[in-house]
């Protein structure tokens, strides 16, 4: 068996480097925890980016996905699966969906939801073609494809890969003033994340969203919200559109649609917007495929089933409270909703990469975004000594610091 050493020499030579992971070499996984090529444990409070709600290896979904692949993987959307209907079906009622149409990655959710919402304004709204506008929103992400990350303004993101896809206008996040003026007759959409995951965990301040809600409503422009890091209960709803009381035109989730065993996204829909796609004009050779669907199924009934909802609901609180009762120079903010969750550190610090590699030695795995934030987001079956024994870490690396 190799070591841990020779497997990131490994990855680092062959592999592109368009990724900087903490050192740790991960073999398997159960639950909350993983371990790594040398046998320890860690706590894993970062779930894969929230693919991995339901915790890593949920016997049932693994039952699932052993149980399909022995009768049918893939037949294309060229001819009808057993297992695409049943999770329309099921999807639909439990989301309060019209209309569903299955891919494979976040991006392709978010790329799909843009075709269509342009189409839509073309056919239906009476935008000239060509001219169709949609709003997005500063810091934002959505994805990695040339058209996403031509309207992201994070720099790292977006220099050295124009020229980029016209058509969108960017306004800042929570601001619903900036939002109204934004909006013109070709506006088609506007793409916002719930809660702003990768720019740090940043929530809209209280009513935001019920004026979005107004705003595209009188203005007859699509509410499009990416819910691919918040939805499928992160924040303690099944949907992070409910702590405001609405409910978006268009919902877009994926990661933990699949329990992190397969790659699946959806874009859910009234009938109106996805109703303007024909047979042709867009589609994916795996998207909707019977295994990602039998997996997916199962993702979904033991999210609601086994309680693990409310349970993020109840874990979330604990420890965003038990976060705030710390008291360190380095600590600027704590904030978060259900188990998603930020440490935002003093710009004096040393960086939140450091504290991360602390954390990891400490037995707790996490991962700073932009610099100075710390995300926590441990699977939502985290139990409450759990989350002490992640903030037994937290409080040991800090006092070090």
């Amino acid at each position: 068996m190799r070591s841990a050493q020779d497997l990131i020499d490994l990855e680092y030579r062959l592999g592109a480097r368009n990724y900087k992971p903490l050192d740790v070499v991960l073999t398997r996984g159960e639950g909350v925890w993983v371990w790594d090529v040398d046998g320890k444990r860690y706590l894993d409070c970062l779930s894969a980016y929230s693919a991995v709600n339901q915790g890593h290896c949920h016997p049932k979904i693994r039952a699932a996905l052993v149980e399909q692949a022995g009768k049918l993987a893939l037949t294309s959307r060229a001819f009808r699966n057993d297992q695409l209907p049943l999770f329309y079906e099921e999807i639909c009622a439990l989301t309060n969906s019209h209309k569903v149409l299955p891919m494979n990655s976040g991006a392709e959710a978010v790329e799909t939801a843009i075709k269509a919402v342009r189409k839509w304004a073309y056919e239906v709204k009476g935008v000239p073609e060509g001219k169709a506008d949609v709003i997005v929103c500063a810091n934002a992400f959505h994805g990695r494809t040339i058209t996403i990350v031509g309207f992201s303004t994070d720099p790292l993101a977006r220099t050295s890969f124009g020229p980029f896809t016209p058509g969108f206008t960017v306004v800042p996040f929570g601001d619903a003033a900036a939002l109204e003026k934004a909006i013109t007759p070709h506006t088609a959409a506007f793409l916002v994340e719930p809660i702003q995951g990768e720019a740090g965990v940043i929530l809209p301040p209280p009513g935001y969203f019920r004026r979005v809600r107004e705003l595209c409503t009188r203005h007859n422009v699509v509410l499009v919200l990416d819910e691919i890091q918040t939805g499928l209960g992160r924040t303690g709803k099944l949907l992070a559109e409910e702590h405001d009381g609405i409910e978006a035109d268009v919902t877009l989730i994926g990661k933990a649609l699949a329990g992190g065993f397969y790659p699946m996204s959806a874009v859910l829909s009234n009938l109106e917007v996805l109703g303007v796609l024909k047979p042709g004009e867009h589609g994916s050779t795996f998207g909707g495929n019977p295994l990602a669907c039998a997996i997916a199924r199962t993702a979904l009934r033991v999210l609601v089933e086994e309680g693990m909802i409310e349970n993020a609901a109840e874990q979330g609180a604990y420890f965003l409270s038990e976060l705030r009762k710390l008291r360190s120079p380095v600590i600027q903010e704590v904030r978060g909703r259900g188990l998603m969750i930020a440490l935002q550190l003093v710009p004096d610090a040393g960086g939140a990469r450091r504290f991360s590699e602390a954390l990891k030695d400490a037995g707790v795995l996490c991962k700073e975004t932009h610099t100075d934030t710390l995300r926590l987001a441990p699977p939502l079956v985290i139990q409450r000594a759990e989350v002490d024994y992640a903030m037994e870490a937290i409080s040991r690396v800090l006092r070090a610091a």
